[in-house]
Parts: structure tokens; C-alpha cells; sequence
């Protein structure tokens, strides 16, 4: 390491000789040196010495109008530090500038996403060249139809020191948008309601969310998770009626268990609201009609350590993905008034070869992603007479996976699939023609 740091250093530095190393040598910035204060910490009996924990700042002190004597500091000594980068590297600024000048030059400035339908619409979003931000859009699935901005994102975080769009979901009858903005850079979203027929922004405001919203089947509901303020675990379910107070929404669902987090979705059939409640070696849902936003929910099956488990809907049962007695997973269903895992029967047996990673329910067609060899295989099978089939990949090695499902009702499958020798690729599988675009 002697022997090749110096060489890095005049790699990085653009320093390539003898003299130039001299000259830099004469001219030496000094480092700023943090101050250290010790700090005793103790925390199940174990005590941890941590010198720089005067730099810590609460939120109150985060965002205080007047800065404190602490902050002050911490503040004063973030300067400096920036102060000595941008000193020691003034050398390279020309270098900087032609090499960000290269990089997006590379970069697509009107790049787009591949639409998504659903619910009559067909959703995306799309960059003009030049703008930071991106805009989200929608089209009626129809000829002719033309593009509803429904928001502007350059517009949106102009003037922001940082702007960040989180959830975006449309309500059943397409006419409302709930969507979440973050300007601290911290995860922290507050939720917004914007009327997409008239433009109007709403005056419901709720702070302080993870940013996901799902709405029940009245166009007046949604379902959203706040967080816990000091680790920004996802601890609370609420719900909030369009029109009312924040104050005045609904906690729903508390996950008191500090190794659990939560969140809430429904599910692709629309029929019901789902929490799941998760960790690393276990699982819990619970279940509520859509249509019935005010009811009690219900466990599907209890918590139990080393239980995972996961739910869709279709007709009259839920199917469920789990490791009960399944190493490497199995796919059963039951009933959605018998739900507990004494009902669970089994629709695809765990393998000792195939690896069950999830399922995409369609109205005619059952999506299984499996891994078999180390390698992602799609398998399709026909709910009526249980006929099926993969989707053949010809690369000896590559990567497939399901998203941008949220169609029910559909014979068309997305997929991306990518290789050593295929870039990253969209593609939409009709399920039945087995044809790809």
C-alpha cells in the first residue's frame, strides 16, 4: 500500500511528476479536524464509547428556524469540510465538467417508460430534455386519446432544495389521484389529493406517511402507513375520508412488535384490502372488503416465527405462497372465511428442485415465477383445464421476472428479461398466442 498510494493519489489528482508532487507538497490544505466530546452509550448492558455523537441532530434541531449553539457547530464543521474538498480538487474542475458533460451526454434527455394500463388507462411517464423531473401521465385506452398531465414534476420541485415523488394511486372511478411528495430527503411524504377532472388540489394534507396510499372501493377512502419517527419503521395503518381533517383519520392497525414492519395494498382482483405484517422470518395479513372500508378486519392466518407467507385473491379463495412444511415453498388456497393454515389446500407441491418465488393472478391464466439450476423460469397455467407452459429463454444464462401487472382482466403478461448478451428488455407475452413484442 506505501508503494501504491502515492501513485493512485497522482492518478486521481492529475498530478504526474516529481515537480508537480513538490509543488503540491508546498502547498498542503489541511484536513478540518472534528472535535471529539466522549459520549458513553449503553444498551443491553453493553457500553460503547462514541466520540462524534455531538454531531447527531434531532429533527427539532433539524429544522429550527434560528440554529443552536449545536447545530452551529455542526453546521460550521460540514463547511469546512466542503470547503477543503472543493479546495483540493479546484485542480480537476475542468476535468469534472467534461467528464458530467459525457455522462449525460450518454443519457436519453426525452426518455419515457413503457405504459402500464389499468382500470381503462394507460399510465406512464415521460423527461423533456433538460428538466430534472419527470412528468406522470395517462391516456383513456382508446384511438385518438390525448395525454392528461396529472403532475408536473419540473413544476412540482422548482425552487425545491429536493424534491421527491413517491406513491401515486388513482382512485376506482379514475377521477381522484393520491399521490406523495418528500422535500427533506428523509422518506418522510406528505399525501396530496388532486381532482384529475378539474385540476383542483384538495385540502386534505397528511404528513409524515411512508408514502403509499391505497384506496377502497368508494373513491372516498384510502389506506396509508405512517412511521415510526426515530427509525422510520412503518408501524401505523390509517385511513382517511376525502374531505375530512387528518386529525380526525382512523388508526386502523398498530404493529407493536419493533421487529415487524407494515404496509397495506389490495389486492389484484379489487375485492379486498389487505395489511401484511412481515420480518424476516415471518409473516401476518389481515383482510377487509373493499367495499366495506369501515369493517373489522380479519387474520388470514396468526403470526408464528419461521411462517411466511403471502396472499392473492381469485373467486372464492385466497392463494397463498408459503414455507409451511415447504422448504422451498408451495402454492395452496382456502376459502376467504376459512383462512387459518388447518383449511390450506395444496394447489403446487413444494419441490426439492424448484424454488416457488411468487405468483401473478390473472382472470384466465395462473403466472408461476419459479428457479430451477439458478435460473428464473415463467410457467403459465389455464385456471379452466389446468393446461400449461414456460416461456422459453434460448441464453444458457439470464434473469426473467413479472412486473407492471395490475390488469386483471387480460391475456397479456409483462415481463422484463435481460442477459450477458440482451440489455435490460421489456416485454408483453400474450398468455394464450404465446407471442412477445
Amino acid at each position: 500500500m506505501k508503494i501504491l498510494f502515492p501513485i493512485t493519489l497522482m492518478i486521481l489528482t492529475g498530478c504526474t511528476t516529481n515537480n508537480d508532487m513538490t509543488d503540491q507538497t508546498d502547498n498542503l490544505l489541511i484536513a478540518p479536524d472534528a472535535k471529539q466530546i466522549e459520549e458513553k452509550i449503553t444498551t443491553h448492558g453493553d457500553t460503547r464509547i462514541d466520540n462524534y455523537f455531538w454531531m447527531r441532530l434531532s429533527d427539532e434541531e433539524k429544522n429550527a428556524e434560528t440554529p443552536s449553539d449545536k447545530t452551529q457547530d455542526v453546521l460550521d464543521y460540514l463547511n469546512a469540510e466542503n470547503g477543503y474538498l472543493k479546495e483540493s480538487m479546484v485542480h480537476t474542475e475542468t476535468f469534472q465538467e467534461n467528464l458530467y458533460d459525457e455522462i449525460v451526454g450518454r443519457i436519453k434527455q426525452d426518455d419515457e417508460s413503457v405504459p402500464v394500463t389499468h382500470n381503462g388507462y394507460s399510465y406512464y411517464s415521460r423527461f423533456e430534455e433538460g428538466e430534472d423531473y419527470a412528468f406522470y401521465c395517462r391516456k383513456k385506452v382508446e384511438d385518438g386519446a390525448t395525454e392528461e398531465i396529472m403532475l408536473n414534476g419540473p413544476e412540482m420541485g422548482k425552487d425545491q432544495s429536493y424534491f421527491a415523488i413517491g406513491g401515486k394511486t388513482v382512485s376506482e372511478d379514475n377521477q381522484l389521484l393520491a399521490y406523495s411528495v418528500d422535500l427533506i430527503s428523509r422518506r418522510q411524504y406528505t399525501i396530496h389529493i388532486k381532482n384529475l377532472e378539474t385540476g383542483e388540489i384538495l385540502s386534505d394534507i397528511i404528513e409524515n406517511t411512508s408514502g403509499g396510499i391505497t384506496w377502497a372501493n368508494d373513491n372516498k377512502t384510502i389506506f396509508y402507513t405512517k412511521m415510526d419517527p426515530q427509525t422510520l419503521r412503518s408501524n401505523q395503518i390509517y385511513s382517511h375520508v376525502i374531505g375530512t381533517e387528518s386529525s380526525d383519520d382512523k388508526l386502523v392497525f398498530e404493529e407493536v412488535d419493533e421487529t415487524f414492519g407494515c404496509g397495506v395494498f389490495k389486492t389484484k382482483s379489487r375485492e379486498y384490502l389487505m395489511i401484511a405484517s412481515y420480518q424476516t422470518l415471518s409473516t401476518e395479513y389481515r383482510f377487509l372488503d373493499a367495499n366495506n372500508p369501515g369493517g373489522e378486519w380479519r387474520i388470514i392466518q396468526p403470526r408464528e416465527r419461521d411462517l411466511e407467507y403471502s396472499v392473492d385473491h381469485y373467486g372464492d379463495h385466497f392463494y397463498i405462497t408459503t414455507n409451511h412444511e415447504a422448504k422451498n415453498f408451495r402454492l395452496v388456497k382456502t376459502e376467504v372465511d376459512r383462512t387459518e393454515k388447518e383449511n390450506w389446500e395444496e394447489v403446487i407441491p413444494n419441490r426439492a428442485d424448484v424454488l416457488l418465488e411468487g405468483i401473478d393472478i390473472f382472470k384466465n391464466q395462473l403466472v408461476v415465477t419459479e428457479r430451477k439450476n439458478g435460473l428464473s423460469q415463467l410457467r403459465v397455467i389455464n385456471w379452466n383445464d389446468q393446461s400449461e407452459h414456460y416461456i422459453e429463454f434460448n441464453d444458457p444464462a439470464y434473469t426473467a421476472y413479472t412486473f407492471g401487472n395490475p390488469e386483471f382482466d387480460t391475456e397479456i403478461l409483462r415481463f422484463g428479461y435481460t442477459s450477458l448478451t440482451t440489455p435490460n428488455t421489456v416485454y408483453d407475452y400474450g398468455m394464450i398466442s404465446k407471442e412477445r413484442v
